[in-house]
Order: C-alpha cells, then sequence, then structure tokens
C-alpha cells in the first residue's frame, strides 16, 4: 500500500522533525521530499506557500495540501481520505 501523503521538509526543520517523530510513533506511513535536494519538489511548496518554501508541506493523495499542521490536522485528513470521518 502506497502512503496516503507526501512531506515536504528539509533536514534542518525542527517542525518537520517533530511532526516526522509523531507520526513514526503513531505507526503513520508517509513519503519525505527534502525540498533543498529537489528543486522541482521546491518550487511546488513554495507554489502552495504564496511562494514561500515553508515546511513541512503536506500533500494528500487527493490533492490537497496542509502547511505545518498538527499531528492531529493529518490523522483527521487521513480520516476523511479513507472514508471514516
Amino acid at each position: 500500500m502506497s502512503s496516503s501523503f507526501t512531506m515536504y521538509s528539509t533536514p534542518w526543520c525542527g517542525y518537520c522533525r517533530r511532526l516526522k517523530g509523531t507520526l513514526n510513533r503513531e505507526g503513520i506511513t508517509f513519503d519525505e521530499i527534502d525540498i533543498e535536494a529537489d528543486p522541482q519538489a521546491a518550487e511546488l511548496v513554495m507554489k502552495l506557500n504564496g511562494g514561500n518554501a515553508t515546511v513541512p508541506t503536506l500533500v494528500f493523495s487527493d490533492g490537497a495540501s496542509m502547511t505545518n499542521p498538527s499531528p492531529d490536522q493529518v490523522k483527521t485528513k487521513l480520516a476523511e481520505l479513507a472514508g471514516t470521518a
């Protein structure tokens, strides 16, 4: 099963590390892309955030995005995607 979202992040981002840690502890799987290593990903993040390279930015399987969401916001969106919300 593929993950339901991709997290765009940077290695030095404290918000990214905190969110990744919480999601990993809760067994939530996701793909991760370092925007510093992938210029196209950086362009996408800036497009989604009004020209700012704000991370973490999450893009879900339905195309929706969230910037710096709380773990509860992520879980609510995943439940919505699974049809259990």
